[in-house]
C-alpha cells in the first residue's frame, strides 16, 4: 500500500518554537509534531492537548513529522502509514 497525500507536502518552516496552542495557555507537551502541509507545530497524541491530531481534523492535512531532534519519521493520518524519512 502506498500513501495517497505525499503530494501534499511542502517546504515548510516550524509556525512555532513549541505547541501552538499550548504556548497560548500555557500549556505543556510531551513531544512535538510538524504539519507538511502548513507548518503548524502540535503536541503528540501522548500530550494533553494532542493538539497535532486536532489540527489534523480541523483542516484534513494528512501528513505530519516529528520534530524531536534526530528524528526524521513521518506519518500520515488518513491511511495510517508511518514514514522512515521526510524532508525537513
Amino acid at each position: 500500500m502506498e500513501c495517497s497525500h505525499l503530494d501534499q507536502i511542502h517546504d515548510v518552516k516550524p509556525s512555532a518554537k513549541g505547541c501552538e496552542e499550548c504556548l497560548k495557555v500555557d500549556g505543556w507537551w510531551v513531544h512535538l509534531r510538524m504539519c507538511m502541509v502548513c507548518g503548524h507545530v502540535g503536541c503528540c497524541d501522548s500530550s494533553p492537548g494532542k493538539h497535532a491530531t486536532k489540527h489534523f481534523h480541523e483542516t484534513e492535512h494528512a501528513i505530519i513529522r516529528s520534530m524531536e531532534p534526530g528524528e526524521k519519521w513521518g506519518w500520515c493520518y488518513v491511511d495510517k502509514m508511518m514514514f522512515d524519512s521526510l524532508p525537513g
